[in-house]
């Protein structure tokens, strides 16, 4: 699956259709195509719930410079927040507002999208829905309904131990 580029959207779920329609009727992707957007998290992969958003990773080298561009262009958006934090040590950009009925996350670091944890999980965990099959994604959803968020709960049904973050980024089936 390529991930890389959102035409997987428009032959996916009725939901993915929808997500495919309102990211390019607002022409996000084109907004932030400098800062090299992938789209990750639990909609791409069929996981997700009702509270889900719109988990959009991107990578800039200068992330006040990021900010200002974020800033001019999503700052009328409904719900609009942003904010630096650290995430496992690394400088970061949160921005959150809402598309449509879509709320929306962008997550910016200086480290290429293709490397941010968060692609790295989806691809496994796409890989290990692959391999588990519907009654796995069943009960995925199932626990993540019931709270729980997903790289947990990928490591509860897996029996692995540990960080279940970093567990599932070594995982080998």
């Amino acid at each position: 699956m390529n991930f890389l580029n959102l035409d997987y959207l428009k032959n996916g779920s009725e939901i993915q259709k929808r997500i495919h329609f309102v990211l390019e009727k607002h022409q996000i992707f084109d907004k932030l195509k400098e800062y090299n957007p992938i789209l990750t998290g639990t909609f791409p992969i069929n996981i997700n719930i009702e509270k889900s958003d719109l988990d959009i990773i991107l990578e800039s080298d200068d992330l006040i410079k990021a900010q200002d561009f974020i800033i001019n262009e999503f700052q009328n958006e409904k719900d609009f927040e942003i904010h630096f934090c650290k995430m496992n040590g690394v400088d970061s950009l949160v921005c959150n507002f809402t598309i449509e009925e879509f709320p929306v996350e962008l997550f910016a670091q200086n480290v290429p999208t293709k490397l941010q944890n968060a692609y790295r999980h989806m691809i496994i965990e796409y890989d290990i829905l692959e391999q588990e099959g519907e009654e796995f994604r069943k009960q995925i959803i199932n626990l993540k309904e019931k709270g729980w968020k997903t790289e947990p709960a990928f490591a509860e049904l897996l029996g692995l131990k540990g960080n279940p973050y970093l567990e599932l980024l070594n995982y080998k089936k």
